[in-house]
């Protein structure tokens, strides 16, 4: 499932492949891809691609047209995919929007099998109050004093926390075991009953996993791939995601995987509940 690296690889490749592009044409395969703005799909046609962003796990790209910019925000949801060309005549099935460009690029497809991310076209308004209903604080810009407070306001458990989209925005299961292991937090302590020293490593920890994997382009675990057909090399970095039974790297007890709703990598030695 993309997360918030790999949201900012496939924003950092838009910005490099498609600034200043223009959109010729839009080719829409399903109406319900599209969660809000449909009516205003037109206005689309003729506008300039300026930039692409990251909010929280969507995309976003910002077009300009006479004075005005208006904004696609891409979900990726469990499987999407932002592509230039088709990776395989097997992925014309499942794409449901295509963005026709005059540029270098010419093409931009929007790849979602099981649909559980959708496409929003918003004026900057709307962009606000969708980026305040559904993301919290961004780890990679919030400050650590925002971060303490943010845990010490919660009761719950440090994971679940870490992947509530509301709270803090953008980590999901893979980056939130890695944060965990290598800040030596078991993942069902309580948040607000970290002390001062634990609260700034997790900090840490979260900033530094987060950008190394955006150095790396994500992880390529299932279905992840960049829109020029590259995959994520983080996944040769994981320390624990995915690696039951085998030896921690720190100190060489056997990783436990503990059954939840998203199942969670620990070792019982480094990750202590107290």
């Amino acid at each position: 499932m993309p997360e918030l690296p790999e949201a900012a690889t496939v924003a950092r490749q838009l910005r490099k492949r498609l600034a200043g592009a223009v959109i010729k044409a839009c080719w829409l395969g399903r109406q319900d891809i599209i969660r809000e703005g449909v009516a205003s799909l037109d206005w689309y046609y003729g506008a300039r691609l300026v930039t692409a962003s990251r909010l929280g796990k969507s995309v976003v790209l910002h077009a300009r047209k006479l004075s005005e910019t208006r904004f696609l925000i891409f979900e990726l949801g469990m499987t999407g995919l932002l592509f230039f060309t088709f990776l395989h005549p097997s992925y014309r099935k499942h794409t449901h929007l295509t963005l026709s460009l005059a540029g270098s690029v010419p093409a931009l497809h929007y790849w979602n099998p099981r649909r559980f991310g959708r496409v929003y076209l918003l004026e900057q308004s709307g962009l606000e109050r969708f980026a305040a209903r559904r993301f919290g604080l961004d780890p990679l810009h919030m400050t650590c004093l925002e971060f303490k407070e943010m845990l010490a306001a919660r009761r719950g458990r440090l994971k679940a926390l870490l992947m509530h989209q509301q709270v803090i925005a953008g980590i999901g299961n893979i980056y939130a075991n890695e944060i965990l292991y290598r800040a030596r937090l078991h993942p069902d302590r309580i948040a607000n009953t970290l002390r001062t020293q634990a609260v700034h490593r997790l900090y840490d920890t979260m900033r530094d996993v987060l950008s190394e994997a955006i150095t790396e382009g994500g992880s390529s675990v299932r279905d992840f791939i960049a829109p020029d057909g590259t995959k994520g090399e983080f996944r040769k970095r994981h320390l624990i995601y995915n690696k039951a039974g085998q030896p921690c790297p720190a100190c060489g007890r056997s990783i436990r995987r503990l059954k939840s709703e998203r199942s969670s990598f620990v070792c019982p030695s480094c990750q202590r509940k107290s």
